[in-house]
């Protein structure tokens, strides 16, 4: 099967490419998490464990089950380090029609449209495998995961712990006609034919 690789520019005109990670892409994984700053690693994998992520972590992301599991990278060729940013889906056993999506985006690539732009492609290729329904969860300290997911169309909703949120892939009604919700919409429409 031929890897699917998107070519396309992010919203200040820097071509990237989004490709699907698999095991071959270990380093470059392991790699991009030590470059996350702690604030950011905490935000995103709730641990405040140092630079170096663990090794059954990086075989529970980079082992791509088709249809149940994916993990996409936003790449810049141009850059000695080429990862920006990568987001994974994983769809539920209890209910099929239901997947959890997570996003990392490098501290310094942040505020870029990489996380809208993760979210659609994520959003497209679980879509194409029968997913309906996405869920998030984030702590209610990362105001800025907060806003962004609410702001892409989810429904929060508080656990006393942290916060869930839930996007209806089958909605796009739901996503607001502004900022982020605009630049998600237009991934959306962007690479819709290409991925459905």
């Amino acid at each position: 099967m031929e890897e699917k690789r998107l070519e396309t520019e992010l919203a200040d005109g820097l071509p990237v490419q989004v490709r699907p990670l698999g095991p071959d892409t270990r380093d470059g994984l392991a790699e991009g998490y030590r470059r996350l700053s702690p604030d950011s690693r905490y935000q995103r994998f709730w641990v405040r464990t140092g630079e170096l992520i663990g090794e059954r972590m990086l075989d529970r992301l980079l082992e791509v089950d088709p249809g149940d599991h994916a993990i996409w990278a936003v790449l810049d060729p141009a850059r000695d380090f080429p990862g920006v940013g990568a987001a994974s889906w994983w769809r539920s056993e209890k209910d099929p029609d239901e997947a959890e999506f997570s996003c990392t985006v490098l501290d310094e690539d942040q505020r870029r449209g990489v996380g809208s732009l993760l979210l659609a492609v994520c959003w497209l290729d679980a879509m194409s495998h029968g997913v309906r329904k996405f869920v998030g969860y984030t702590m209610p300290e990362n105001v800025g995961a907060v806003r962004w997911m609410r702001d892409t169309g989810a429904e929060a909703e508080w656990d006393g712990y942290k916060v869930i949120f839930r996007w209806d892939l089958e909605d796009l009604d739901t996503i607001p006609p502004a900022g982020p919700g605009i630049a998600l919409a237009e991934r959306l429409a962007e690479f819709s034919g290409e991925m459905l």
